[in-house]
């Protein structure tokens, strides 16, 4: 985070969520190195203290999203508004995790708050790794899109930290006209994943929703109607 722009593109997107933030929004500030998940800013509506305490930060150590993508969702209940996210940025493999990939899956599987991670690619970095060379010289694309679809949330990756700031307001205008359908599992059969489906009338729209829930059978549904599975 500390080459090519990216930490200062990140202050940049910070500052835009800052500026664009309306009555009810809270926000806390969290960094994750050497298996460490650090709390700089807790729940707070004053947006400026994220953008101050985000000019403060230094970037050191490995990078262990899986660790910090674990504790986040537990860490979000904290917040008042009912309407949560998380944004992640990174900008490499992780290779200091202690949860394993699978492991993360599993627990995202049950996470009712979606996940938007941000990758931060240097310019010119490759999509595979040449002989010789580390993955760590490559970003964890496919595990980052993952938990994004699972949640129902959505990735972007940038080669450009001046990018960082538009793609925030993509988030924004996301989560200010989502909607909330739910539903309450009957507490019959066994509790695994289900998947859901969602089938919108009219026009073909692009719609993101979570990919399933872990829990009990749903609910039954009438004719024609899609449903969890």
């Amino acid at each position: 985070m500390g080459l090519a722009g990216k930490m200062e593109g990140a202050r940049a997107a910070l500052e835009t969520l800052a500026a664009t933030r309306v009555p009810g929004d809270d926000f806390a500030l969290f960094v994750f190195a050497e298996g460490e998940v650090k709390e700089i800013v807790g729940f707070t509506e004053d947006a400026e203290r994220i953008v101050a305490a985000a000019r403060q930060v230094k970037p050191w150590g490995k990078t262990a999203f899986r660790d910090a993508l674990a504790r986040m969702p537990e860490k979000s209940l904290q917040g008042k508004n009912g309407s949560k996210a998380i944004i992640l940025l990174s900008d490499g493999i992780d290779n200091d995790s202690q949860i394993t990939e699978p492991e993360l899956a599993k627990l995202m599987e049950g996470v009712e708050i979606p996940v938007f991670p941000l990758g931060l690619r240097s310019p010119g970095a490759l999509m595979q790794p040449l002989p010789g060379m580390t993955v760590e010289w490559m970003l964890n694309v496919d595990v980052l899109s993952h938990i994004a679809r699972i949640t129902g949330g959505r990735m972007a990756v940038v080669d450009d930290p001046g990018q960082l700031p538009s793609r925030i307001l993509d988030i924004q205008k996301d989560l200010r006209s989502q909607y909330l359908i739910g539903f309450s599992p009957t507490g019959s059969g066994p509790v695994r994943y289900r998947r859901l489906t969602l089938r919108v009338a009219g026009p073909a729209r692009p719609v993101r929703v979570r990919a399933g829930y872990r829990g009990s059978d749903p609910p039954a549904h009438g004719p024609g109607r899609s449903g969890p599975k």
